[in-house]
């Protein structure tokens, strides 16, 4: 399924335009994050957009701090959106552990506080970007170590982000056949271009292989294919090529 993650509109709001403009793009799926559900009347009007814009949410990322503190109403947001998946996607540098034993406590940690959503029938698991595959001074690798600490975690792959770690996405998807459940397909620009949107290109104008990646997740049981772009000038013009390349692949 293509989906888009809702947080490269984060700068183009009102939310209700968004759902509007990617409805009319021709998506019929969309990726959360955790500042779209800061209150009950928020998430009311986040359904209401998905229904009327005849968009579902299959996947979302979702805070940490969320999940440890208020489990019951993730379970509640995730029925009434109706999540199929549900990812953490970030760590604040001070909040990082240096070594493999502090990486895979970190895995330890997001299976236990993911543990609702299993109950509750939702895939869960972690949502990667650069400092994971950056080698750790015992020589480990965070990414390595989260999956071993968290043995029943998923793994969204942002395949943009392996490459800036400087890492091989495709060494990783034939690594962890099985547990990586989606994709944030998303695209590099060439060096010294798009500097004004961070480095970062639409779905399939950059210089990723992104489809030889698709392919491989597709073989290893991937079901979710999430277009994103970090820093887009223009939402629209992103959403819409993005969408065009993603049928491509």
């Amino acid at each position: 399924m293509i989906s888009y993650q809702l947080y490269s509109s984060r700068n183009f709001p009102p939310l209700s335009a968004t759902l509007k403009m990617l409805g009319e793009a021709g998506y019929q799926a969309v990726e959360g994050y955790g500042g779209l559900y800061q209150t009950q009347a928020a998430v009311d009007e986040l359904a209401a957009g998905l229904k009327a814009n005849g968009l579902s949410m299959p996947t979302t990322h979702v805070a940490l701090d969320m999940l440890e503190s208020d489990p019951d109403s993730a379970v509640r947001i995730a029925r009434q959106l109706g999540w199929k998946k549900a990812y953490v996607p970030w760590l604040h540098p001070d909040q990082r552990p240096t070594d493999a034993a502090g990486w895979r406590g970190l895995g330890a940690r997001l299976q236990k506080a993911g543990a609702p959503l299993r109950a509750a029938g939702i895939g869960f698991g972690w949502h990667n970007h650069d400092f994971e595959f950056m080698p750790q001074a015992d020589g480990s690798i965070p990414q390595a170590a989260i999956m071993e600490g968290g043995p029943d975690l998923e793994w969204e792959i942002d395949l943009a982000w392996v490459v800036r770690g400087g890492s091989d996405p495709l060494a990783w998807i034939e690594a962890y056949k099985g547990r990586i459940t989606a994709a944030h397909v998303k695209d590099l620009a060439r060096k010294g271009e798009n500097e004004a949107e961070s480095g970062w290109a639409d779905v399939g104008h950059g210089t990723l292989p992104l489809g030889r990646f698709v392919a491989a997740l597709k073989a290893q049981g991937a079901q979710y294919f999430v277009n994103e772009h970090d820093n887009p000038s223009d939402d629209k013009r992103f959403a819409t090529r993005a969408l065009a390349a993603a049928k491509t692949y």
